[in-house]
């Protein structure tokens, strides 16, 4: 699958409470982009033969014309789904298909953002997100575009995320972090990894990154001039 910028959904409920929802929530959830609003499984159905590069379903169960359930094992190469009822008997047939999760009437947001993580590692594991990297930050999901980050930072058990636009804090190992990013980034300390083509100068043992300036760590000093031919 070629790399994406955003998971595309569909929504397919016929309950117009549960689409508002779904569509905020949708909405304040910077790596989805909503294509279509479906109120039937055959308005979906139309939808789907036509546009070929949905990602992810928001599948109610209880819908006109076709159980959801019914629905999705008929589709052929389906998307990802996330299964959503108010009848919790449900759940059990709706893994046996294969769903990425299942959201029980009602759902909090943060309940729905366990849900897109679950869709965003199935993602991470076949290698689509090979432009950005998705982070979170207490309840909120970022979507970081690699070209955009400036340096990486260790800070305790969470680690600092500095772009162009704004700074992520999120909890993770330093190294588990940095093993994610492309090959153009470079651990210049023990703290900090960089962006190489956002370096503008090297001044003994400080590397400027954009307006930042960054310490070399004493034990990189030498991989540091390696890397840059010096």
């Amino acid at each position: 699958m070629k790399s994406k910028k955003y998971i595309s959904c569909i929504i397919i409920d016929d309950e117009l409470s549960s689409q508002k929802v779904l569509q905020y929530f949708i909405k304040n959830t910077e790596v989805l982009e909503l294509k279509k609003t479906c109120n039937t499984t055959s308005e979906a159905f139309k939808h789907l033969q036509i546009h070929r590069d949905v990602d992810l379903l928001f599948l109610d169960i209880n819908v006109p014309q076709q159980n959801g359930l019914d629905f999705y094992k008929s589709l052929k190469d389906a998307p990802q789904v996330i299964f959503t009822t108010a009848y919790s008997q449900y759940a059990v047939e709706g893994f046996e298909v294969n769903a990425t999760d299942y959201l029980l009437k009602p759902f909090s947001y943060e309940r729905f953002l366990i849900a897109i993580n679950k869709v965003l590692n199935k993602f991470n594991n076949v290698n689509i997100t090979s432009e950005f990297i998705i982070l979170k930050e207490n309840k909120a999901i970022h979507k970081i575009l690699f070209k955009d980050i400036q340096y990486v930072e260790a800070f305790g058990d969470y680690v600092k995320v500095h772009a162009v636009d704004k700074t992520i804090v999120t909890h993770s190992t330093f190294s588990n972090l940095i093993g994610k990013l492309p090959d153009y980034f470079l651990r210049i300390h023990k703290s900090y990894s960089i962006n190489l083509n956002r370096m503008h100068h090297l001044i003994r043992n400080k590397i400027a990154v954009d307006s930042h300036t960054i310490p070399i760590g004493p034990t990189y000093k030498q991989s540091v001039l390696k890397a840059l031919n010096l």
